[in-house]
């Protein structure tokens, strides 16, 4: 461990970054610039105490997993990140994860459910696909930009709650799902950081992962209250590939006849307008 090259970059890292930078409320004025270090240690999920001894060099080699966490709450580039595995570890990041592409068979198994809303991601929560009964239930821009991430869209999207009649239960297991996936994969940068904007961005979200719950549940029910088509009873599940790519299917079926109803209408809808515009 390089000590004062260490103390230097964390120090210069943290005093450039502002608190809404990072995501944290307003906290009145300051003395000094950037980030305290306590605010530093509450992002990367660490002991105020840890922090500051890993700014001083005095913690021994740490673990990817937790420099991982401080890079996210820093909001380092990639560059940044290998210099701080150097100068703290004295070797490089183990590479970044890169999505598999999705296999042409399970596009075709997407898009041979005309009426079942569905969708592949990958361990992240990312989107890497979906279907156009998908888009038609969850939006237009579902799966993409700002919709992109199924655990952002819960918690980072209060407007999209609306109508979700199981939002709570359904995003404690998002979060179960979420840490079970972190212990799997404790030297992804991206997702470090999405466990730490989602700390910063929703309190609902910080006090769940805070109780240390782990789940993986595959299946379930969601109501969805529409105003157009009524309320909607889903049951969902989500299979893993079993080619190594960690993709999840997610599957939502009509629970009844008036939700296939339903469903039908609003992907008859989806068709004819994207008709219309051709």
């Amino acid at each position: 461990m390089r000590r004062d090259e260490l103390g230097a970059f964390l120090r210069a890292a943290r005093e450039r970054l502002t608190p809404q930078e990072a995501g944290l409320p307003g906290r009145g004025r300051r003395r000094t610039p950037g980030l305290r270090r306590q605010e530093v240690a509450e992002l990367a999920a660490v002991s105020v105490e840890w922090y500051i001894r890993l700014e001083q060099g005095r913690v021994g080699t740490p673990g990817s997993a937790v420099l991982d966490a401080v890079a996210a709450a820093l909001r380092l580039s990639p560059a940044e990140r290998v210099h701080l595995y150097l100068v703290a570890r004295g070797e490089a990041p183990p590479p970044q994860y890169v999505p598999a592409p999705l296999s042409p068979s399970l596009r075709a198994l997407l898009d041979g459910m005309p009426l079942l809303p569905a969708y592949v991601m990958d361990f992240r929560f990312d989107i890497l696909a979906c279907n156009n009964a998908a888009k038609a239930l969850f939006g237009a821009e579902f799966g993409a930009g700002r919709l992109g991430n199924t655990a952002r869209i819960l918690f980072c999207e209060p407007d999209l709650r609306e109508g979700q009649l199981d939002w709570e239960r359904f995003a404690r297991e998002t979060v179960g799902n979420l840490r079970a996936n972190s212990a799997r994969h404790p030297g992804d940068p991206v997702l470090a950081r999405l466990v730490a904007d989602l700390r910063a961005a929703s309190p609902q979200f910080a006090a769940w992962w805070a109780n240390q719950h782990v789940e993986e549940r595959s299946r379930g029910t969601k109501r969805i209250l529409r105003q157009d088509v009524g309320l909607m009873t889903l049951a969902y599940d989500m299979l893993c590939a079993l080619d190594g790519s960690d993709q999840r299917l997610f599957v939502l079926t009509p629970a009844d006849q008036a939700t296939e109803n339903a469903l039908r209408a609003l992907v008859t809808a989806r068709s004819t307008a994207l008709t219309a515009i051709a």
